[in-house]
């Protein structure tokens, strides 16, 4: 019986290795994190994603911290109403997703 645990919590252990651990990070950490040079500012990064669509209003924003890497991620409503979800690298930019959210 004791094998069988212990073969259980390996392969437990093992499916859940490989999944993305993500951290939301705080407005403090986000604010030290901009003045240390090391993400680019608030400002900037919405105006990149403003400018995948213009006239949209940013809804929401969250920084996140996904291995080992700054993702700024927000919502954004059109001016139709439709709503979009995008995520920018939080150190350049660089618009890694944006699709419609259902």
């Amino acid at each position: 019986m004791k094998k069988l645990t212990t073969l259980f919590a390996i392969a437990a252990l093992t499916a859940t290795a490989g999944i993305a651990q993500a951290r939301d990070l705080g407005p403090d950490e986000a604010l030290k994190l901009r003045d240390a040079g090391t993400i680019q500012s608030f400002e900037k990064l919405n105006a990149a994603a403003l400018a995948k669509h213009p006239g949209s209003v940013v809804e929401e924003t969250d920084l996140e911290q996904e291995n080992g890497r700054y993702i700024y991620e927000l919502d954004l409503r059109d001016a139709q109403g439709v709503q979009w979800d995008l995520e920018l690298d939080a150190t350049n930019g660089q618009v890694l997703k944006d699709h419609q959210d259902n």
